[in-house]
Protein backbone atom coordinates (compact mmCIF):
# COMPACT_ATOMS: atom_id res chain seq x y z
CA UNK A 1 0.00 0.00 0.00
CA UNK A 2 1.82 3.50 -1.13
CA UNK A 3 0.84 6.64 -2.63
CA UNK A 4 2.29 8.19 -5.42
CA UNK A 5 3.07 11.29 -5.41
CA UNK A 6 4.21 13.00 -9.04
CA UNK A 7 5.72 16.50 -8.88
CA UNK A 8 6.48 15.42 -4.98
CA UNK A 9 9.28 17.57 -5.57
CA UNK A 10 7.91 20.71 -5.63
CA UNK A 11 6.55 23.40 -3.41
CA UNK A 12 3.03 21.77 -2.39
CA UNK A 13 4.40 18.43 -3.50
CA UNK A 14 7.41 18.72 -1.19
CA UNK A 15 5.25 19.49 2.03
CA UNK A 16 2.10 17.39 1.19
CA UNK A 17 4.83 14.44 0.95
CA UNK A 18 5.84 15.50 4.65
CA UNK A 19 2.72 15.67 5.76
CA UNK A 20 1.64 11.99 4.51
CA UNK A 21 5.57 10.86 5.78
CA UNK A 22 4.71 11.95 9.34
CA UNK A 23 1.29 10.16 9.68
CA UNK A 24 2.95 7.43 8.59
CA UNK A 25 2.18 6.52 4.97
CA UNK A 26 4.25 5.32 2.45
CA UNK A 27 5.30 7.55 -0.34
CA UNK A 28 6.41 7.26 -3.80
CA UNK A 29 7.54 10.09 -5.79
CA UNK A 30 7.97 10.74 -9.70
CA UNK A 31 9.52 14.00 -10.59
CA UNK A 32 10.72 15.40 -13.66
CA UNK A 33 12.95 17.76 -11.54
CA UNK A 34 11.96 20.62 -14.07
CA UNK A 35 10.73 23.02 -11.45
CA UNK A 36 11.81 21.27 -8.05
CA UNK A 37 14.81 20.00 -6.38
CA UNK A 38 15.57 16.61 -4.95
CA UNK A 39 17.45 18.33 -2.06
CA UNK A 40 13.52 18.77 -0.88
CA UNK A 41 13.01 15.58 -0.43
CA UNK A 42 16.09 15.14 1.79
CA UNK A 43 15.32 18.00 3.91
CA UNK A 44 11.68 16.38 3.95
CA UNK A 45 13.84 12.91 5.00
CA UNK A 46 15.55 14.58 7.71
CA UNK A 47 12.45 16.41 9.04
CA UNK A 48 10.10 13.45 8.95
CA UNK A 49 12.83 10.49 10.30
CA UNK A 50 11.46 8.72 7.13
CA UNK A 51 12.34 8.29 3.14
CA UNK A 52 10.15 8.58 0.30
CA UNK A 53 11.22 6.56 -2.79
CA UNK A 54 11.91 8.55 -5.42
CA UNK A 55 11.91 8.01 -8.84
CA UNK A 56 13.19 10.24 -11.55
CA UNK A 57 11.13 10.51 -14.39
CA UNK A 58 7.87 12.29 -16.56
CA UNK A 59 4.50 11.53 -16.36
CA UNK A 60 4.76 11.75 -20.07
CA UNK A 61 7.00 8.50 -20.26
CA UNK A 62 4.49 5.66 -20.43
CA UNK A 63 7.23 3.15 -19.95
CA UNK A 64 8.18 4.70 -16.80
CA UNK A 65 4.91 4.74 -15.81
CA UNK A 66 4.49 1.21 -16.10
CA UNK A 67 7.59 0.28 -14.65
CA UNK A 68 6.71 2.00 -11.30
CA UNK A 69 3.22 0.94 -11.22
CA UNK A 70 4.90 -2.66 -11.66
CA UNK A 71 7.19 -2.13 -8.83
CA UNK A 72 5.45 -0.22 -6.41
CA UNK A 73 2.26 -1.56 -4.51
CA UNK A 74 0.71 1.83 -5.42
CA UNK A 75 -3.06 2.42 -4.12
CA UNK A 76 -3.67 6.11 -4.54
CA UNK A 77 -1.98 8.88 -6.88
CA UNK A 78 -1.79 12.75 -5.70
CA UNK A 79 -1.41 14.45 -9.61
CA UNK A 80 0.34 17.77 -8.68
CA UNK A 81 2.91 17.53 -11.64
CA UNK A 82 2.37 20.55 -14.17
CA UNK A 83 3.81 23.53 -16.16
CA UNK A 84 2.65 26.05 -13.56
CA UNK A 85 2.99 30.06 -14.60
CA UNK A 86 0.08 31.80 -15.83
CA UNK A 87 2.19 34.22 -17.95
CA UNK A 88 4.28 31.96 -19.62
CA UNK A 89 1.38 29.48 -20.42
CA UNK A 90 0.60 32.65 -22.82
CA UNK A 91 3.85 32.73 -24.47
CA UNK A 92 3.98 28.97 -24.15
CA UNK A 93 0.12 27.04 -25.01
CA UNK A 94 1.38 23.88 -26.82
CA UNK A 95 3.75 23.11 -24.17
CA UNK A 96 1.26 23.81 -21.16
CA UNK A 97 -1.33 21.82 -23.35
CA UNK A 98 1.31 18.80 -23.77
CA UNK A 99 2.31 18.39 -20.83
CA UNK A 100 -0.67 19.31 -18.22
CA UNK A 101 -3.33 17.76 -20.53
CA UNK A 102 -1.37 15.20 -22.34
CA UNK A 103 0.32 14.09 -19.20
CA UNK A 104 -2.45 13.99 -17.14
CA UNK A 105 -4.22 11.23 -19.69
CA UNK A 106 -1.00 9.47 -20.28
CA UNK A 107 -1.09 8.59 -16.39
CA UNK A 108 -4.69 8.11 -15.54
CA UNK A 109 -4.66 5.86 -18.83
CA UNK A 110 -1.59 3.80 -17.38
CA UNK A 111 -3.58 3.84 -14.19
CA UNK A 112 -6.48 2.04 -15.48
CA UNK A 113 -4.32 -0.30 -17.10
CA UNK A 114 -2.39 -0.91 -13.66
CA UNK A 115 -6.22 -1.10 -11.72
CA UNK A 116 -5.31 1.99 -9.59
CA UNK A 117 -8.71 4.06 -9.04
CA UNK A 118 -8.10 6.30 -6.39
CA UNK A 119 -7.13 9.87 -7.67
CA UNK A 120 -6.49 13.58 -6.54
CA UNK A 121 -6.04 16.16 -8.73
CA UNK A 122 -4.43 19.36 -8.39
CA UNK A 123 -6.56 22.18 -9.71
CA UNK A 124 -6.61 25.81 -9.53
CA UNK A 125 -9.30 28.69 -8.69
CA UNK A 126 -7.97 29.89 -12.42
CA UNK A 127 -10.83 27.21 -13.64
CA UNK A 128 -13.71 29.50 -12.65
CA UNK A 129 -12.45 32.11 -15.11
CA UNK A 130 -13.03 35.84 -15.74
CA UNK A 131 -16.60 36.57 -14.88
CA UNK A 132 -17.53 33.83 -11.80
CA UNK A 133 -18.99 35.69 -9.43
CA UNK A 134 -17.26 36.53 -5.91
CA UNK A 135 -16.98 34.30 -3.46
CA UNK A 136 -15.96 31.50 -5.90
CA UNK A 137 -18.43 28.55 -5.31
CA UNK A 138 -18.02 24.94 -6.75
CA UNK A 139 -20.97 25.29 -8.27
CA UNK A 140 -20.21 28.19 -10.26
CA UNK A 141 -19.79 26.85 -14.02
CA UNK A 142 -16.00 26.53 -14.52
CA UNK A 143 -14.48 28.10 -18.03
CA UNK A 144 -13.42 31.17 -19.38
CA UNK A 145 -10.39 31.22 -18.14
CA UNK A 146 -7.68 33.96 -19.00
CA UNK A 147 -4.66 31.85 -19.39
CA UNK A 148 -3.76 28.48 -21.15
CA UNK A 149 -2.51 27.07 -17.35
CA UNK A 150 -6.34 27.93 -16.38
CA UNK A 151 -7.36 26.54 -19.92
CA UNK A 152 -5.56 23.51 -18.77
CA UNK A 153 -7.06 22.72 -15.55
CA UNK A 154 -10.43 23.21 -16.76
CA UNK A 155 -9.63 20.63 -19.31
CA UNK A 156 -8.32 18.38 -16.91
CA UNK A 157 -11.34 18.40 -15.10
CA UNK A 158 -13.27 17.68 -17.87
CA UNK A 159 -11.52 14.37 -18.42
CA UNK A 160 -11.92 13.20 -15.12
CA UNK A 161 -15.45 14.01 -14.52
CA UNK A 162 -16.09 12.03 -17.78
CA UNK A 163 -13.78 9.50 -17.37
CA UNK A 164 -15.47 8.86 -13.86
CA UNK A 165 -18.74 8.61 -15.69
CA UNK A 166 -17.52 5.74 -17.97
CA UNK A 167 -15.76 4.17 -15.44
CA UNK A 168 -17.60 3.31 -12.07
CA UNK A 169 -14.39 2.12 -9.80
CA UNK A 170 -12.80 5.60 -10.96
CA UNK A 171 -12.53 8.16 -7.83
CA UNK A 172 -11.32 11.40 -7.64
CA UNK A 173 -11.35 14.53 -6.33
CA UNK A 174 -10.50 18.16 -7.90
CA UNK A 175 -8.91 20.45 -5.63
CA UNK A 176 -9.03 23.80 -6.49
CA UNK A 177 -6.20 25.88 -5.04
CA UNK A 178 -6.28 29.56 -4.35
CA UNK A 179 -3.08 31.01 -3.30
CA UNK A 180 -0.50 28.86 -1.80
CA UNK A 181 2.29 30.62 0.60
CA UNK A 182 4.59 30.23 3.38
CA UNK A 183 6.50 27.55 4.36
CA UNK A 184 7.18 24.78 6.55
CA UNK A 185 7.73 25.78 10.43
CA UNK A 186 11.19 24.94 10.11
CA UNK A 187 12.23 26.95 7.51
CA UNK A 188 13.86 23.72 6.09
CA UNK A 189 11.42 23.30 3.09
CA UNK A 190 9.59 25.86 1.38
CA UNK A 191 9.41 27.93 -2.48
CA UNK A 192 11.88 28.11 -4.58
CA UNK A 193 11.18 29.71 -7.47
CA UNK A 194 13.80 29.34 -10.54
CA UNK A 195 14.43 33.32 -11.81
CA UNK A 196 12.04 36.05 -11.01
CA UNK A 197 9.26 34.40 -9.29
CA UNK A 198 6.42 34.75 -10.65
CA UNK A 199 4.05 35.37 -7.48
CA UNK A 200 3.85 37.98 -4.82
CA UNK A 201 5.24 36.67 -1.74
CA UNK A 202 8.16 35.27 -2.76
CA UNK A 203 8.95 38.37 -4.92
CA UNK A 204 8.54 40.25 -1.73
CA UNK A 205 10.65 37.98 0.45
CA UNK A 206 13.75 38.62 -2.16
CA UNK A 207 13.32 42.24 -2.28
CA UNK A 208 13.14 41.95 1.26
CA UNK A 209 16.66 39.88 1.40
CA UNK A 210 18.07 42.01 -1.26
CA UNK A 211 18.28 39.60 -3.88
CA UNK A 212 15.84 42.23 -5.57
CA UNK A 213 15.72 45.88 -5.46
CA UNK A 214 11.67 46.75 -5.45
CA UNK A 215 8.36 45.27 -6.10
CA UNK A 216 6.43 46.29 -9.05
CA UNK A 217 2.87 46.21 -7.77
CA UNK A 218 0.30 46.14 -11.04
CA UNK A 219 -2.39 48.50 -10.20
CA UNK A 220 -3.37 50.78 -7.96
CA UNK A 221 -6.88 51.73 -9.45
CA UNK A 222 -9.07 48.41 -8.70
CA UNK A 223 -12.14 48.63 -6.98
CA UNK A 224 -11.05 47.70 -4.41
CA UNK A 225 -10.53 49.43 -0.47
CA UNK A 226 -6.35 50.31 -1.39
CA UNK A 227 -7.21 50.36 -5.11
CA UNK A 228 -4.69 47.26 -5.33
CA UNK A 229 -5.65 43.34 -6.36
CA UNK A 230 -7.27 40.99 -3.70
CA UNK A 231 -6.04 37.49 -3.20
CA UNK A 232 -7.57 34.31 -1.00
CA UNK A 233 -3.74 33.28 0.21
CA UNK A 234 -3.58 30.19 2.20
CA UNK A 235 -0.81 28.44 4.28
CA UNK A 236 1.29 25.65 2.23
CA UNK A 237 0.65 23.49 5.18
CA UNK A 238 -3.16 23.94 5.35
CA UNK A 239 -3.37 23.00 1.78
CA UNK A 240 -0.94 19.67 2.44
CA UNK A 241 -3.77 18.53 5.21
CA UNK A 242 -6.22 19.04 2.52
CA UNK A 243 -4.94 16.80 0.42
CA UNK A 244 -4.61 14.15 3.66
CA UNK A 245 -8.72 15.03 4.20
CA UNK A 246 -9.32 14.68 0.85
CA UNK A 247 -7.61 11.15 0.23
CA UNK A 248 -9.37 9.76 3.20
CA UNK A 249 -12.51 11.01 1.58
CA UNK A 250 -11.82 8.98 -1.27
CA UNK A 251 -12.98 5.98 0.80
CA UNK A 252 -15.98 7.66 1.23
CA UNK A 253 -17.23 9.01 -2.04
CA UNK A 254 -17.83 7.84 -5.79
CA UNK A 255 -16.83 9.22 -9.12
CA UNK A 256 -16.03 13.13 -8.98
CA UNK A 257 -15.88 15.67 -6.75
CA UNK A 258 -14.39 18.93 -6.95
CA UNK A 259 -13.80 21.05 -3.42
CA UNK A 260 -12.31 24.70 -2.96
CA UNK A 261 -9.38 25.03 -0.80
CA UNK A 262 -8.97 28.82 0.29
CA UNK A 263 -9.46 30.84 3.55
CA UNK A 264 -12.47 32.33 2.75
CA UNK A 265 -11.65 36.01 2.45
CA UNK A 266 -9.41 38.00 0.33
CA UNK A 267 -6.28 40.03 1.20
CA UNK A 268 -4.80 43.33 -0.87
CA UNK A 269 -1.16 43.45 -2.57
CA UNK A 270 -0.39 46.14 -0.11
CA UNK A 271 -2.04 44.54 2.92
CA UNK A 272 0.96 41.61 2.11
CA UNK A 273 3.33 44.27 1.91
CA UNK A 274 2.22 45.42 5.62
CA UNK A 275 2.27 42.30 6.94
CA UNK A 276 5.76 41.16 5.36
CA UNK A 277 6.87 44.34 7.26
CA UNK A 278 5.53 44.04 10.55
CA UNK A 279 6.92 39.67 10.46
CA UNK A 280 10.54 40.64 8.70
CA UNK A 281 11.14 44.34 10.63
CA UNK A 282 12.37 44.95 6.88
CA UNK A 283 10.85 47.84 4.84
CA UNK A 284 9.97 46.53 1.30
CA UNK A 285 10.30 49.33 -1.41
CA UNK A 286 7.37 49.27 -4.40
CA UNK A 287 6.22 51.18 -7.27
CA UNK A 288 3.06 51.24 -8.53
CA UNK A 289 2.42 50.30 -12.08
CA UNK A 290 0.07 49.85 -14.75
CA UNK A 291 -2.62 46.94 -14.48
CA UNK A 292 -1.67 43.71 -16.68
CA UNK A 293 -4.03 42.01 -18.98
CA UNK A 294 -6.10 39.43 -17.50
CA UNK A 295 -5.49 40.24 -13.74
CA UNK A 296 -8.95 40.66 -12.13
CA UNK A 297 -9.45 43.17 -9.28
CA UNK A 298 -10.60 40.61 -6.55
CA UNK A 299 -11.88 36.80 -6.02
CA UNK A 300 -11.76 34.64 -3.16
CA UNK A 301 -12.90 31.09 -2.37
CA UNK A 302 -16.16 29.80 -0.61
CA UNK A 303 -14.76 27.03 1.55
CA UNK A 304 -17.97 25.70 2.79
CA UNK A 305 -18.00 22.20 0.89
CA UNK A 306 -14.57 21.47 2.28
CA UNK A 307 -15.51 21.99 5.68
CA UNK A 308 -18.70 20.09 5.63
CA UNK A 309 -16.96 17.11 3.39
CA UNK A 310 -13.64 17.27 3.82
CA UNK A 311 -13.62 18.65 7.76
CA UNK A 312 -10.96 21.12 6.48
CA UNK A 313 -10.07 24.31 7.43
CA UNK A 314 -7.63 26.64 7.58
CA UNK A 315 -5.62 27.14 11.36
CA UNK A 316 -3.04 29.21 10.17
CA UNK A 317 -3.73 33.09 9.04
CA UNK A 318 -1.34 36.35 7.67
CA UNK A 319 0.57 36.54 10.35
CA UNK A 320 2.17 33.08 10.38
CA UNK A 321 2.23 32.89 6.44
CA UNK A 322 4.69 35.75 6.91
CA UNK A 323 6.87 34.65 9.58
CA UNK A 324 7.25 31.19 8.18
CA UNK A 325 8.05 32.81 4.63
CA UNK A 326 10.72 35.09 6.05
CA UNK A 327 12.02 32.20 8.35
CA UNK A 328 12.61 30.00 5.05
CA UNK A 329 14.46 32.71 3.26
CA UNK A 330 16.47 33.88 5.64
CA UNK A 331 17.75 30.57 6.27
CA UNK A 332 18.02 29.91 2.55
CA UNK A 333 18.52 32.51 0.32
CA UNK A 334 19.24 31.32 -2.04
CA UNK A 335 16.36 28.67 -2.05
CA UNK A 336 18.05 24.81 -2.09
CA UNK A 337 20.81 26.27 -3.81
CA UNK A 338 21.94 27.48 -0.50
Amino acid sequence: MAILVTGGAGYIGSHTVLALLQRGDDVVVLDNLCNASPEALERVAKLTGRRAEFVEGDIRDRACLQALFAKYPITDVIHFAALKAVGESTRMPLEYYENNVSGTLSLIEEMRHAGIWNFIFSSSATVYGANAPVPYVETTPIGGTTSPYGTSKVMIEQVLQDFAKAEPQFTTIALRYFNPVGAHPSGDIGEDPSGIPNNLLPYIAQVAIGKLPQLGVFGGDYPTPDGTCQRDYIHVMDLAEGHLKALDHLKNTQGYRAYNLGAGKGYSVLEMIRAFELASGCTIPFEIKPRRDGDLAAFWADPALAAKELAWTVSRGIDEMMVDTWRWQQKNPNGYGQ
